[in-house]
C-alpha cells in the first residue's frame, strides 16, 4: 500500500489545492527540526468557500440513506488500521509521539469512527402527548448543518477526529482549522482518509492558516452552526463570547488541573505504575495528564520511592525510536517555560526528587517533592514531562486541595476501600474522574467534558450525537380546536 501523497494540499472546497494567502509555512519534526513539508496557507476567502461548499454538499449528504453514511465511516476507520504504521510514524515525526502514544492515539480515532459509524441510524424523533385534545406532537432529530472544528496539536488526530467523525455520522459537512504546528495529522491526513473511504468531495475541508487570518472567520461566519474547539481556557473564552455574540452553539474542552489522590489506604504499587503513565504519557502534554499529586502523608514517601523507581525505567529520545517512552516537546519555548516554573517552585522550597536533563526539544522526566497548591509548578498547567508530589494531612484536606483550582476537568483517586474512593471521588469538582486509575482515559459512548473553567458540553456517544444535532417540534391538530377567540 502506497503511502499518502501531496500532503502539502488542502482540501478546499471540491479540491486539493494550495492556500491563497500567498505566504507559506514549514513544517517540523520536533525532535530533530527536518523540515516535513511546506504547505501555502489559508486565508478568509479560503474559509469562506470552505464553509460555502460544505453547505452545499451537506443539504445532499443529509438525504443519503444511513446505510450509505454508515459504510462511508466503517471504511474509513478498517483505512485507519491498515494504515495503522504510516500514520504512527506521521505522529512521531510531526508531533513528537512515542509509538505508544501514537497507537493509543490512532485506537481513539478508529473507536470514535466506529461510534460514529452508529449516527445515522440513531437520528430519531419522539412522539410525546399533547396538553391538547386532538394534537400530536411530534419531534425529528435533524443535522445542524456545518460544524467548524478548531483542534490543538497534542493529540492532533484524535483530538480533530473526535468532532469531525460524530459531525459527519450526524449528517453534517465540517470544515477544520488544525493547528499551524500538526496540520498533517490534524487534517490533511484525515481528510485523505476520509476521501479513500469515499467521502463526498466538499464536505470536509482542512483550513490550515495562521489565526490571525483565519481564526476569526472559522468561528463568526454565517454558516457553521456549531464550533467545536479544544485548547486552552484563555483562547476558549474568546471563541466562546465571539461565538455567542453570533449565537453559535459551542463544544468547549478546555484546560486542566488534574488531581491524583493517594489516600493512606491505597495499593502504591499500583498507584505508581498508574501515575507514571498518567503524567509521563506524551510528556505530559495531554489535557487529562496528571497535574497535581496529592498524596497523605502516611504513605507519602514510600509512594515517592516506588514513584521514582517506575519513573526512573522511562527513556527520553527519538520518537521514531520503539524504545522510546518520551519524546520532544513540540517546540523549545516550551520546555523554556516549563524549566522556569521548576526553578521558580524550587526557589520556593519544593526538592528535586528525579531531576532529568533538558536539551532541546527533548525533557527527561522530573519529579519535584514538598510542593505546596501555591508553587506555580502546582497552580498552572504543566504540559510537560514534571511531577509535582503534594504532601496532606488526611482525606479531608485532599479534597479540598483538589477542588482549589478553577479547573475541573480529570483526576483520580486510589484507595482500597472502592465505596470510600467514590464517596471522595463524588466531591471532587470535576466532570471525569476514575477509581484506581489515572486520569488520561477516553471511550467512544461516554461523556467526555470538564466542568468550571475546563468547558462546556461533553463529547462522545449520546452527548455528541446531541451537540451535533438539533431537533424540531411538529405538531399536528387532528380534530378541530376550539379557540378563545371563536365567538360562533
Amino acid at each position: 500500500m502506497e503511502g499518502y501523497q501531496n500532503l502539502n494540499l488542502q482540501p478546499i472546497g471540491r479540491q486539493w489545492r494550495r492556500g491563497s494567502s500567498g505566504e507559506s509555512q514549514p513544517i517540523r519534526n520536533p525532535y530533530n527540526g527536518e523540515i516535513l513539508t511546506e504547505i501555502m496557507l489559508a486565508d478568509k476567502e479560503d474559509v469562506n468557500e470552505a464553509y460555502r461548499t460544505a453547505m452545499e454538499v451537506q443539504k445532499e449528504w443529509s438525504r443519503t440513506l444511513p446505510q450509505e453514511k454508515r459504510a462511508v465511516l466503517e471504511k474509513s476507520a478498517q483505512i485507519m488500521d491498515l494504515r495503522r504504521e504510516e500514520l504512527a510514524e506521521w505522529l512521531a515525526k510531526e508531533s513528537g509521539s512515542a509509538r505508544t502514544k501514537a497507537h493509543v492515539e490512532i485506537d481513539f480515532c478508529i473507536n470514535i469512527i466506529k461510534e460514529a459509524s452508529t449516527f445515522p441510524f440513531r437520528m430519531e424523533g419522539k412522539i410525546i402527548p399533547s396538553i391538547i385534545p386532538g394534537k400530536e406532537n411530534r419531534i425529528y432529530r435533524y443535522p445542524i448543518g456545518v460544524a467548524g472544528v478548531i483542534s490543538p496539536w497534542n493529540f492532533p488526530m484524535y483530538l480533530s477526529m473526535r468532532s469531525i467523525a460524530p459531525a459527519l455520522g450526524a449528517g453534517n459537512g465540517v470544515v477544520v482549522k488544525p493547528p499551524l504546528a500538526t496540520p498533517l495529522t490534524g487534517g490533511i491526513l484525515i481528510a485523505k482518509i476520509f476521501e479513500e473511504a469515499g467521502l463526498p468531495p466538499g464536505l470536509l475541508n482542512i483550513i490550515v492558516g495562521k489565526n490571525e487570518e483565519v481564526g476569526d472567520p472559522i468561528t463568526i461566519h454565517p454558516i457553521p452552526g456549531i464550533i467545536s474547539f479544544t485548547g486552552s481556557t484563555r483562547v476558549g473564552k474568546m471563541i466562546g463570547a465571539k461565538a455567542g455574540e453570533h449565537l453559535k452553539r459551542v463544544a468547549l474542552e478546555l484546560g486542566g488541573n488534574n488531581v491524583f489522590i493517594v489516600l493512606d489506604d491505597a495499593d502504591l504499587e499500583r498507584a505508581a505504575r498508574g501515575a507514571a503513565f498518567g503524567k509521563f504519557m506524551h510528556q505530559g502534554q495531554i489535557c487529562m495528564s496528571i497535574n497535581r499529586f496529592i498524596v497523605d502523608r502516611k504513605v507519602y514517601e514510600p509512594f515517592l520511592e516506588l514513584f521514582k523507581a517506575k519513573v526512573k525505567q522511562l527513556k527520553a529520545g527519538d520518537p521514531l525510536d520503539e524504545t522510546t517512552d518520551i519524546g520532544p516537546l513540540i517546540r523549545k519555548s516550551e520546555v523554556e517555560r516549563i524549566q522556569t516554573m521548576i526553578q521558580e517552585s524550587k526557589d520556593q522550597g519544593a526538592r528535586a526528587v528525579l531531576e532529568g536533563n533538558a536539551r532541546g526539544n527533548l525533557m527527561e522526566p522530573v519529579i519535584l517533592a514538598d510542593v505546596r497548591p501555591e508553587m506555580p509548578i502546582a497552580k498552572h498547567e504543566i504540559f510537560g514531562p514534571v511531577a509535582p508530589v503534594i504532601p496532606v494531612e488526611n482525606e479531608e484536606e485532599a479534597i479540598q486541595m483538589a477542588n482549589a483550582t478553577e479547573y475541573g476537568l480529570s483526576g483520580s483517586v486510589h484507595s482500597t476501600s472502592i465505596e470510600r474512593a467514590v464517596r471522595v471521588a463524588h466531591q471532587i469538582e470535576t466532570g471525569m474522574i476514575h477509581i484506581n486509575d489515572q486520569p488520561v482515559n477516553d471511550e467512544p459512548s461516554i461523556a467526555f467534558g470538564g466542568e468550571k473553567e475546563s468547558g462546556l458540553g461533553r463529547f462522545g456517544g449520546d452527548w455528541a450525537l446531541d451537540e451535533f444535532t438539533t431537533v424540531k417540534w411538529i405538531s399536528i391538530q387532528e380534530q378541530d380546536r376550539p379557540y378563545p377567540f371563536d365567538r360562533g
